[in-house]
């Protein structure tokens, strides 16, 4: 494991085998970029990082895998933007929550990954006023990665999350590709588009695979998934990286995925979520008993 300083900012690194993993632990607990060192030299992107970055509006970059707790997507509380509702309080909620924002405390770092724990903000507190321990924990292997998000209550009553993960692929995988070359693979007995103001409209017969360059796959949420995976291949399913939710007797029964890019980008997010967007609303948030702990991973691999 080394270090470099980067703007600023102490980025740690980890050799793997063929891959390489360059994060920030202490601010936002945020893997910037995974890449695989190729035989004949060349290198492969496989988590995208933008070359050009402006360090000041770091939590906005479009590249990673930004952390989404305690909700990930936007929240609404009968049509209040960023509000959510805890019994008869209406409390603030940014889009995607506040983990991304926040600072993290390094609790364990070895040449396998790390361990963090979210040191929570007055702003994060107005928003999530519990007594609760938030630790994200990175594990890293040769060809896979193991996202491990951990929520453990501290105090006297159940609190609520539906967190998730915002990872930026690289997409096209080479330069000699366009999105139509790609395949996504998504096996859901609910398909939504989300739209504006929260609302989700149901796709019949909007399951997969389909191609990328499908200008519907933006903002599609995929839900009650059949298989807890989603895979990113090319058309003849050749070179897949799979998205999983792994671990624990129930892995796989609360997954959804969201889809996500912007035009003429080098990237597409295929984003694991513990349930659809708007989750306090739409009562599809995970209830954590007092002194209890619930556990969300997931591993990305090439498969």
């Amino acid at each position: 494991m080394e270090s470099v300083i980067y703007q600023n900012q102490e980025i740690r690194r980890w050799d793997v085998g063929p891959s390489t993993f360059l994060a920030l632990p202490e601010r936002g607990a945020r893997l910037l970029n995974w890449h695989i060192n190729m035989s004949d030299g060349s290198v492969r992107d496989i988590i995208h990082w933008p070359e050009e970055n402006d360090s000041e509006n770091f939590e906005q970059t479009h590249g990673g895998i930004p952390i989404l707790f305690p909700f990930a997507g936007k929240c609404y509380d009968a049509g209040n933007e960023n509000h959510w509702r805890f019994g008869q309080s209406v409390l603030p909620m940014p889009m995607h929550g506040f983990a991304r924002s926040s600072n993290f405390r390094v609790r364990s770092m070895d040449q396998h990954g790390f361990e963090v724990e979210l040191e929570p903000s007055e702003e994060a507190k107005a928003c999530y006023p519990f007594d609760f321990t938030f630790t994200v924990i990175f594990h890293f292997l040769e060809l896979s990665l193991q996202i491990s998000l951990v929520l453990e209550n501290e105090g006297r009553e159940a609190i609520p999350w539906s967190a998730g993960l915002h990872p930026y692929f690289q997409l096209p995988w080479r330069k000699d590709l366009n999105l139509e070359d790609h395949q996504l693979a998504i096996d859901a007995k609910q398909v939504f588009q989300y739209l504006d103001g929260g609302i989700m409209k149901k796709i019949p017969g909007g399951s997969s695979p389909c191609t990328m360059e499908n200008p519907d796959l933006i903002n599609r949420v995929y839900y009650e998934l059949k298989k807890p995976m989603a895979e990113i291949s090319l058309l003849n399913q050749e070179e897949p990286v799979r998205i999983s939710e792994v671990g624990g007797s129930a892995s796989g029964s609360r997954l959804s995925f969201v889809t996500w890019t912007q035009n003429n980008t080098p990237y597409y997010c295929v984003e694991p979520w513990m349930s659809p967007p708007n989750a306090p609303e739409n009562k599809t948030s995970r209830m954590v008993p007092p002194g209890g702990r619930d556990e969300f991973t997931v591993e990305i691999e090439l498969a």
